[in-house]
């Protein structure tokens, strides 16, 4: 069996891969990890490259051996159990028992955190830097995109104009994050109403426990969002109870 110091290092916050599977076994086979997938006519052997990867999410339908969890555990790859698609993330491993040292993660990213992580006022600026962050990156990924702006999701447009510059001026002026989360809500709330409009949704409410096709796309997103953000900070080092803006 490979050993982990046979496997090529490479740095968690450099690493390429995230996988979710489904309908399939995860095993090791001839020191590598792979997964099995089962057609009509005959089984296929997919490898997966554990020394390149962050996470693998196990969706319906899968199983995995020991061996291979003992070969993902040595190379640092963090395993989760989820539903179809990736969501909800039912469980995974606490990362402590995958690299209790943390010792292949850098340790700037935790410092510079924890460097203004202590200052209210500090705190509350970079709450609302990465508000503004998301705002400019809801510009640049709405300015280009084709599928988008086909169904009117355009920058140019006058009422996204509106939203976005009223609430980037609300989000410079905020003195608290509570504020800040009510301006958050605020901007959601209007930016669902826009999407409902550009849609031809009628009557939309956001409810999370809807099933209808606008809400549990909207559900699906949150997780994966919140799965991703989790990864992030993982690879990064920075435990998730140090937020600056939700579950502060």
């Amino acid at each position: 069996m490979e050993q982990l110091t046979d496997l090529k290092a490479i740095l968690h916050s450099k690493r390429a891969n995230i996988y979710y599977l489904d309908k399939c076994r995860v095993m090791q086979k001839d020191g590598r990890v792979l997964y099995l997938t089962e057609e009509q006519t005959e089984k296929q052997y997919w490898n997966i490259p554990i020394a390149n990867t962050t996470c693998i999410l196990l969706g319906t339908g899968t199983s995995i051996t020991q061996a291979a969890v003992r070969m993902l555990a040595q190379a640092g790859v963090l395993i989760g159990f989820s539903g179809s698609g990736g969501t909800p993330l039912i469980a995974a491993n606490e990362v402590e028992w995958l690299s209790p040292q943390s010792e292949y993660r850098p340790t700037e990213y935790i410092q510079n955190w924890m460097s203004f992580w202590f200052d209210d006022a500090k705190r509350l600026q970079a709450a609302k830097r990465i508000q503004q962050l998301r705002l400019d990156y809801m510009h640049r990924v709405w300015s280009k995109d084709k599928d988008l702006k086909a169904e009117g999701f355009n920058v140019s447009n006058e009422n996204i104009q509106h939203a976005t510059t009223q609430f980037s001026s609300k989000i410079e002026q905020c003195t608290d994050v509570t504020k800040l989360l009510l301006i958050e809500a605020q901007l959601t709330k209007r930016l669902y109403k826009i999407a409902a409009n550009n849609t031809k949704i009628k009557d939309f409410v956001r409810n999370h426990e809807n099933v209808d096709d606008a809400n549990a796309f909207l559900s699906h997103g949150n997780y994966l969002a919140y799965g991703l953000a989790a990864s992030t900070l993982w690879v990064l080092g920075i435990p998730h109870g140090f937020a600056v803006l939700h579950s502060r």
